[in-house]
């Protein structure tokens, strides 16, 4: 640990009054969820004091417990106020509006890593129809009405999303392709006939609706006998922050994936969730992204909005995930979570045999 986070540690633990060097170590050790080795500790006591910042009082026995001065409470007030500066900085407080946030994951180095994958994966051929469930502002229909009307072949690709605005926003950007058609409605009531598309995708999507299994049945129902269905969606269960306590780092995630996502644990499910739906699976793949920088995983992640809510409903302290954001904000930075692209298929229609 550095000096400098050791010594403010301190400092914290004795605003509400002395302590000696165990009852210090054990503050600490709630307050940031690990103890100080003795050299740590009773270093930074030795700096504190000289620099006049705590100073001794009576104790009891062999216990030497020291208080903070009031030139330490100024300088702690003063780092708190430069450590607030620096997470206001470096956190979004305010969430960007769908759209946005959208187009930023498609635009991030995690999107232009698995969307290729994705699309790669529909096998889209000249003529079909496509179906992008939960299309969103529209950010992919351009791709996929490509591979549809290859060769001038009259495929057809049908956005559909719950959201009148996101739907009139992909209607904006697709003015221009008159093979893209976008709909307005709910996953689990599809409005397409019985066997009426060839291909369908969703793009972290089912990971928010209300019954997964529900949508891939009405998924089933509207796709052709060997229609394809191609799923990407992250198991945020899988989510791993890098923290000097592994304990905090856990418990944000198990906010994320028990509470903040309504399918947190989606991606490794959707195999037997789309066989129980009459597809068979022939691929499941993870791609394993890898954040090394805070600013660009706060902007997929949300961190300080996420681990104020995660404080909120009682999975951090109020302490814990202040220490959390303060070291994600100085320190050396690496997150990663896993996205399953997840293949599922319409099996063929059965073929009578032809008999002489």
């Amino acid at each position: 640990m550095h000096t400098q986070d050791a010594r403010t540690l301190v400092l914290c633990t004795l605003v509400d009054g002395p302590l000696h060097g165990y009852a210090i170590n054990t503050a600490i050790e709630k307050l940031s969820g690990a103890k100080l080795g003795p050299g740590s500790l009773y270093g930074a006591l030795g700096r504190l004091e000289a620099k006049g910042l705590v100073e001794p009082v009576e104790g009891t026995g062999r216990a030497r417990p020291v208080r903070i001065t009031p030139q330490g409470r100024a300088v702690l007030e003063r780092e708190a106020r430069s450590m607030a500066r620096v997470t206001e900085q470096v956190f979004e407080s305010v969430p960007p509006d769908e759209t946005h946030y959208l187009d930023r994951v498609a635009a991030s180095e995690a999107g232009r890593a698995y969307k290729p994958v994705l699309l790669q994966a529909l096998e889209i051929r000249p003529g079909d129809t496509v179906l992008d469930l939960g299309c969103g502002p529209g950010t992919d229909l351009a791709d996929l009405a490509r591979e549809a009307t290859a060769q001038g072949a009259p495929g057809e690709v049908i956005g559909i999303d719950i959201s009148e605005e996101m739907a009139a926003r992909a209607r904006e950007r697709t003015a221009a392709l008159p093979a893209v058609d976008i709909r307005v409605a709910d996953l689990h009531r599809l409005p397409c006939p019985d066997a009426s598309a060839d291909r369908a995708r969703t793009d972290r999507v089912l990971q928010h609706v209300a019954d997964p299994a529900g949508a891939l049945a009405e998924i089933r129902r509207v796709l052709r006998p060997g229609g394809r269905l191609v799923m990407g969606e992250p198991d945020w269960d899988s989510l791993t922050v890098d923290h000097p306590d592994r304990e905090i780092s856990r418990a944000f995630t198990r906010y994320i994936a028990d509470q903040g996502i309504r399918n947190g644990t989606l991606g490794r499910e959707l195999p037997r969730l789309a066989v129980g739906a009459g597809f068979t699976v022939p691929v499941a793949l993870p791609m394993v992204s890898v954040l090394r920088d805070v600013r660009a995983a706060d902007e997929l992640l949300g961190l300080k909005r996420n681990t104020e809510r995660a404080v909120a409903a009682g999975f951090l302290t109020e302490e814990a995930g202040r220490a959390w954001l303060d070291h994600l904000a100085t320190g050396p930075f690496l997150a990663s979570v896993t996205l399953y692209i997840v293949v599922a298929e319409v099996p063929p229609e059965d073929i009578p045999a032809v008999t002489g």
